[in-house]
């Protein structure tokens, strides 16, 4: 697909539609624009528009549209797959004023949202409601929702509460060519036509530009409980995952942390908080949570004894918020703390829930095979296991050349087992490479069918989802 590039006339138009302030080529945002927390990856976009209204976007859109011009939109650019990187530079529609919550229906347990809001200010906007919004990304102090629909993301709730689609019941979309439309209705039940806001949610801003977000909710829960059980053995840890379901419990958060992952977070956030001693392997963070204490603490006492069937150290119970705030932090700040110990990739494989034990026996066997190092940590209590690669001391060459066949041969893995490629961080640009593991060439051709009728000149995030 060719496309023209940014020229003084279209900055100009630019400018009519949205005014100076909003129509940036200065270098500091280029670059803010250029990159998110995939890698150490940089594309330069040649302008960032910050349009405030449907209307705005709309107008970019058409123009765009009519010249040629490549438009990637771009949330807080926290995402782990590349998805916002203007890779052939062109426009970056920056939607970080689209910051409002628009209304909470109360009544309906609905609220309608702008896409620039962040998570976590949403659900503490509802919860002073009495209301909860579940999925809770590692970066939601920080990520939009537009970016999470965009991806589906999950987090640590998703075992017990699901992921986004879950919770998205209607879209206000600018389609390529300017049109506006919306997706669905505000209804828990709509068997109208084709399902398009779910084919929208998880669709990575290629076939559209949100604009307003309605999200379903339910009813605050008021108590959770919160431990860190520690395991002589990761394959004894993953194990215990599903021993847990088995046995009728399901916690709200089921999380996995290899030595290494918690070691480097406690690290990175510089806290002793947690005694590791040498022998221990991983740990399971587990959470349950519900409106009567005494039924939580029955669970919590129970789900002690199954996981003590294993090797396991002293279980840890949090006694306290401050406690829990601590253990949430080292979880959800693992993935900061690898970046900053080395170059890496992050691969999100999600299997089955019982196959985790061989997943990672296959990731570690990959390692020696291939010579990297891998931390693993994620949401094992859904499946959803992530792969941190650190280059360490491979070399360049096998960086480049030698690694990216491991990572195939793993996704070949996670495919025979019944899994696939990508849990809740998207295709993007790093891993379109590999759709041909998880699709054929007939669902590959739906797929392109599909962007080719909501984006007909392909202007909208180019490069990403789908191999040209």
């Amino acid at each position: 697909m060719l496309f023209n590039k940014i020229t003084p006339e279209h900055v100009a138009c630019f400018t009519q539609v949205l005014g100076e302030k909003y129509v940036l080529a200065d270098q500091e945002n280029l670059d803010r624009c250029a990159s998110d927390e995939t890698e150490d990856l940089h594309y330069l976009p040649e302008v960032v528009l910050q349009p405030g209204t449907t209307t705005e976007v709309s107008a970019i859109m058409r123009y765009c549209y009519e010249q040629q011009l490549p438009v990637t939109p771009r949330g807080a650019g926290t995402g782990l797959s590349g998805g916002a990187l203007p890779v052939l530079g062109g426009v970056v529609l920056d939607m970080k004023r689209f910051n409002k919550i628009l209304n909470v229906d109360k009544r309906n347990f609905q609220v309608t949202t702008e896409p620039g809001v962040i998570t976590q200010v949403l659900q503490e906007h509802l919860k002073a409601e009495g209301l909860f919004y579940p999925p809770d990304p590692a970066s939601k102090g920080s990520c939009f929702i537009g970016g999470n629909v965009s991806e589906n993301s999950g987090g640590p709730r998703a075992v017990k509460y699901g992921v986004v689609k879950d919770y998205v019941l209607n879209l206000e979309m600018v389609l390529a060519n300017g049109d506006v439309i919306w997706t669905g209705a505000n209804v828990l039940k709509n068997a109208t036509g084709y399902n398009l806001t779910q084919l929208i949610v998880g669709s990575e801003g290629t076939l559209g530009v949100l604009t307003k977000v309605v999200l379903r909710l339910i009813p605050a829960v008021k108590y959770d409980l919160l431990m860190l059980v520690p395991f002589r053995s990761a394959v004894e840890a993953c194990k215990a995952v599903n021993a847990i379901f088995l046995a009728g419990y399901t916690p709200s958060a089921l999380e996995f942390m290899e030595r290494d992952a918690l070691e480097w977070s406690m690290r990175y956030v510089q806290s002793t908080g947690i005694h590791l001693p040498d022998n221990i392997a991983a740990h399971l963070l587990i959470e349950v949570d519900g409106n009567h204490m005494d039924e939580l603490y029955r669970d919590a006492e129970a789900i002690s004894q199954i996981v003590q069937q294993y090797d396991v150290d002293e279980v840890l119970f949090a006694d306290s918020s401050e406690q829990k705030q601590m253990l949430w932090t080292l979880r959800r700040k693992v993935g900061e703390a690898v970046k900053s110990n080395s170059i890496y990739k992050e691969e999100d494989t999600v299997v089955p829930r019982a196959e985790l034990p061989e997943l990672l026996q296959i990731i570690k066997a990959l390692g020696d095979e291939y010579g990297f190092k891998s931390v693993c940590y994620g949401h094992a209590g859904d499946g959803n296991l992530h792969v941190n690669i650190v280059k360490g001391d491979m070399s360049d060459e096998d960086w480049k050349n030698k690694l990216p066949l491991g990572i195939r041969k793993l996704f070949k893995e996670v495919v025979r087992m019944g899994g696939t490629i990508s849990g809740e961080h998207g295709i993007g640009l790093v891993q379109k490479e590999y759709m041909d593991i998880a699709f054929d060439h007939v669902q590959m051709g739906l797929m392109r069918q599909i962007k080719q009728v909501f984006d007909p000149k392909g202007i909208l995030n180019p490069g990403k989802i789908l191999t040209s």
